[in-house]
């Protein structure tokens, strides 16, 4: 994110700090907006090589300890929630600078950048690319920090990780919420010009671009496309669409921390870890459907159990379908307490919410085998 003053224990804001943060990250953003074509706006590769600009130096930097640096003894959820309101108001204040230089021509001009020279963009085009990748650059790192505050490990060299932190932070379905949210965000007597804007003419250069780009686009468009309203709008916007991206990620990433945290505690309490990951398995397809968390937690559980344990089990990964009474004759042929597993089946049963009759009836069963032994 920014780097500005940070205390844990500020409950003011620094109106003049903070805007000199604010104005000294446009000025860079400014510079890389001027090494942009615009092919590089119309193909989506300006987002790449935001990505790459936004992150590269940032979390070689940012990680747990530069944290407890700054909130020492905090629980992540108050830092988390400091984060995302301190991101909130850069992206206000951002917008509020931003909008004065945005007009309907701005706007127009959106629709003239497909006869714009590869080697150029319009200067209507670059001050609105200062915005996007303002705040892109702002909702990345946010989304970033919160996956670091609960400790849920990000390899942004690795694709899939990388994916995980463009997902979280520019999802469709958040996209979508985004849209909704506008609508409530503005003044009724604005709406309509909002739904006008989104399925208008000035739309049409942002339709060649990725999904992502093309979300983004599509967001900073309202702002610049609605005379009369526009700096307010626009200070509305980028503080709303930033405190959206910040609860999402918080809702992700706390969520991924606590499968981690009950993954960890039950591999750390069981006698009997390679049983223990077959009954987990046995309560997760008791009712065919495998919830998002219940997969989540399956992959951490595998996981904890090889690092404590050491034990990888090829025959329980290479399963299409598990037998009820496989996990029965391997009970059987346990000796000693078993009511650890009872209580694994208990936390992983409800790890997506309330226990259903299958997985009840499972456990059930579990429950009269411990007993017995």
């Amino acid at each position: 994110m920014i780097e500005a003053p940070m205390d844990a224990a500020k409950t003011e804001p620094d109106d003049a700090a903070d805007r000199k943060a604010v104005e000294d990250e446009r000025t860079e953003l400014k510079a890389f907006v001027k090494g942009l074509s615009a092919d590089d706006i119309k193909s989506g590769n300006w987002f790449t090589k935001l990505m790459t600009q936004a992150m590269s130096s940032y979390t070689e930097k940012v990680d747990w300890r530069y944290f407890q640096e700054r909130y020492q003894g905090v629980p992540a959820d108050a830092i988390v929630d400091q984060r995302i309101k301190m991101a909130a108001r850069y992206a206000a204040l951002e917008g509020g600078l931003s909008a004065g230089a945005y007009t309907a021509a701005v706007a127009a001009t959106l629709g003239s950048l497909g006869g714009a020279s590869a080697a150029t963009v319009p200067a209507a085009v670059a001050t609105m690319m200062v915005d996007v990748a303002f705040t892109s650059r702002l909702q990345l790192r946010l989304t970033y920090d919160i996956a670091v505050l609960y400790r849920v490990p990000l390899d942004l060299s690795d694709p899939d990780d990388m994916w995980k932190l463009i997902r979280v932070a520019f999802t469709i379905k958040s996209g979508e919420a985004v849209r909704e949210g506008v609508a409530k965000a503005v003044p009724a007597l604005v709406r309509p010009l909002i739904k006008r804007f989104f399925s208008g003419e000035v739309l049409t250069a942002a339709r060649a671009l990725p999904v992502v780009g093309r979300h983004l686009l599509q967001r900073n468009v309202i702002k610049i496309g609605i005379p009369l309203v526009g700096v307010p709008l626009a200070v509305v916007l980028n503080r709303y669409t930033t405190l959206l991206t910040g609860r999402h990620a918080q809702a992700v990433f706390r969520n991924e921390a606590r499968g981690i945290e009950i993954a960890e505690n039950l591999s750390r309490r069981s006698r009997h870890p390679r049983l223990m990951l077959w009954v987990a398995w046995l309560v997760i397809r008791a009712n065919r459907k495998i919830a998002d968390d219940e997969a989540l937690l399956m992959r951490h559980l595998v996981q904890k159990v090889r690092e404590r344990h050491q034990v990888v089990d090829e025959e329980l990964a290479q399963l299409v379908d598990i037998d009820p009474g496989e996990v029965w004759r391997r009970m059987d042929a346990e000796q000693g307490d078993l009511s650890g597993l009872l209580d694994a089946a208990d936390r992983v049963a409800t790890v997506d919410g309330d226990v259903n009759a299958r997985e009840k009836a499972v456990i059930a069963e579990l429950r009269r085998r411990c007993h017995r032994v």
